[in-house]
Formats: C-alpha cells, sequence, structure tokens
C-alpha cells in the first residue's frame, strides 16, 4: 500500500502516538508490579479500606466488588501478578525505546511479541467474551500493522 507524502507523515504520527501509548501503558504496569511486589499486605489495606462503607451501604457496589477482589489476593497471587506485570512492563519499555529510537531490531522483535500478546488476548477472548480485551487486541493489530508499515520504510530509507 501506498501512501502520498502528506499520508505518510499522517500514518508516521499515529504510529509515533500509538508507540507512546504503549510507553504509558508499560509504565503503568512497572508501577503497578513493582507496589505488587512491595507491598506484602494489600488484600488486608483494601478490605480495611471498604470495611467503612460497606457497614454505612451494605450493597455499595464498588466496595463489594473491591472486597470479592481482595478475597483473590493471595500472596501468591499477589507474586504472580507482579512478576508478571514488570516482565511485560520492562519488555515493552525496551521495545518502545528501540522503535522511538529507530532500533532496526526493535521493529521485528516487537512484532513478535506484539503477535505472541495478540494469541494471549485471544484465547482469553475465546473464554471471557472481554469488551476491553477485544479493544485492546483490534489496538495491537493496528499498532502491529504501524511497526510492519514504519519497518518496511525504514529499510528502504536504509537498504
Amino acid at each position: 500500500m501506498t501512501f502520498s507524502t502528506q499520508s505518510e507523515r499522517r500514518v508516521h504520527q499515529i504510529f509515533e502516538i500509538s508507540i507512546l501509548l504503549k510507553g504509558a501503558n508499560a509504565l503503568v504496569e512497572l508501577i503497578l508490579g513493582l507496589v505488587l511486589l512491595v507491598s506484602t499486605q494489600l488484600n488486608d489495606l483494601l478490605l480495611a479500606l471498604v470495611q467503612n462503607e460497606l457497614v454505612e451501604d451494605p450493597g455499595d457496589f464498588l466496595a463489594r466488588h473491591a472486597e470479592q477482589f481482595a478475597r483473590y489476593l493471595t500472596p501468591e497471587f499477589q507474586l504472580y501478578s507482579a512478576l508478571y506485570l514488570l516482565s511485560h512492563g520492562i519488555v515493552k519499555m525496551v521495545l518502545v525505546w528501540g522503535l522511538l529510537r529507530d532500533k532496526l531490531w526493535a521493529y521485528p522483535a516487537s512484532i513478535a511479541v506484539l503477535a505472541l500478546f495478540i494469541l494471549y488476548q485471544v484465547i482469553k477472548i475465546v473464554q471471557n467474551h472481554s469488551i476491553p480485551l477485544i479493544v485492546l487486541t483490534l489496538f495491537d493489530l493496528l499498532v502491529m500493522w504501524l511497526i510492519w508499515h514504519e519497518y518496511r520504510l525504514l529499510q528502504r530509507k536504509n537498504p
């Protein structure tokens, strides 16, 4: 697919914005992973926070769901989640850095990593029918196409 110079600039801007969004996502994953890693009693803290609200209003939607979530926050679940988020965040951050610096290795590596993420997300979509996960997967497919497009342009410029 060939674009005009104006269209190419627009596609490149969309590419940069999508990569920056992936970078922001990676930063959030790193922060959440660190919080889960260092906080040993997160479930106790969460239960303490919602307890007063549940006494005042036992039907509070948010408090009830927070209480249910806190029951799943076992130390093992926290460690798994922390390691999962940290590993995803680090990988994404390295790839985002490489893409924003036009490192040629980052393009195929990013496509491969996104393909693995998309495969995992599709499996989860089949299991859970999650609308947010469908939206994320569609976004990841767009980002994958943008990375592939930018990679082809870089290869033409640097034969």
